[in-house]
């Protein structure tokens, strides 16, 4: 919507006499690397390559490196926190702590409603994305699991066809349903548990997710990241709700 809220936190951290690096995703800009063939593990190594460039730089306290991740970056700090000793600190924005799948189920339902989709229509639609999400969570081959996703699809769009757009064959509307789950990328997320690596991490953390937020239900995930920290012993932990 043209806001650039990292412009606007890194402005203000430097304003206030701590550097800020950030830089472009793998494949984006200069940056080498294929984007679409990555996971979140992949990222990463590059938050690693990033933390080993700032070392390098005179100006910079390397006792005081710190991660600041939103959504997905929230899942990515503490994966390389709970790794490296360089790492001082995190702080999550909309961070996850729940596995990807159950995330994924309770933000469409979450938006679902609020764009005020039919209760009958959600329930239905959650227990097809349930089946799905439970065959790709299940598998390990992904050939096997394009055929799996689209035996799956096919025989429910025998049992209900309306959903079919006119002039498109039940064969294009499978591959349209199920591509976006065949990526890397979207198999690692729905099969991630945050809650392991969490409990690795022995830095502070501070947590932050917003009041209104439909993607990253505030309550859950402030729950399950506070939880597992602290069953890892760390208690160098804030959390915090923004209101409206």
């Amino acid at each position: 919507m043209g806001h650039k809220p990292f412009l606007v936190i890194s402005d203000y951290l430097t304003r206030n006499g701590i550097g800020v690096l950030r830089y472009d995703d793998r494949g984006v800009g200069e940056s080498t690397g294929d984007f679409n063939a990555a996971t979140s593990a992949d990222f990463a190594t590059d938050v690693e390559s990033a933390i080993e460039y700032l070392k390098s730089r005179k100006e910079v306290d390397e006792k005081n490196i710190g991660l600041i991740g939103h959504s997905e970056g929230g899942i990515i700090a503490p994966m390389v926190a709970a790794e490296s000793d360089d790492v001082s600190f995190i702080v999550l924005l909309a961070g996850t702590g729940i596995r990807g799948d159950k995330l994924l189920l309770m933000q469409q339902e979450l938006i679902w409603r609020a764009n005020g989709m039919p209760e009958s229509a959600i329930e239905e639609s959650l227990e097809t994305n349930k089946q799905l999400f439970e065959i790709i969570v299940n598998s390990s081959n992904r050939d096997s699991l394009t055929v799996k996703l689209s035996n799956a699809v096919t025989e429910m769009m025998k049992q209900d066809s309306s959903l079919i757009p006119e002039g498109t064959t039940i064969e294009e509307y499978v591959e349209l349903q199920i591509s976006p789950f065949t990526t890397p990328w979207m198999q690692y997320f729905l099969k991630y548990n945050p809650a392991p690596t969490l409990e690795m991490v022995k830095c502070p953390v501070l947590a932050i997710n917003g009041e209104k937020d439909l993607q990253v239900p505030p309550k859950e995930n402030l729950e399950a990241i506070e939880v597992a920290l602290k069953k890892g012993g760390n208690n160098q932990v804030t959390t915090k709700v923004l209101t409206d």
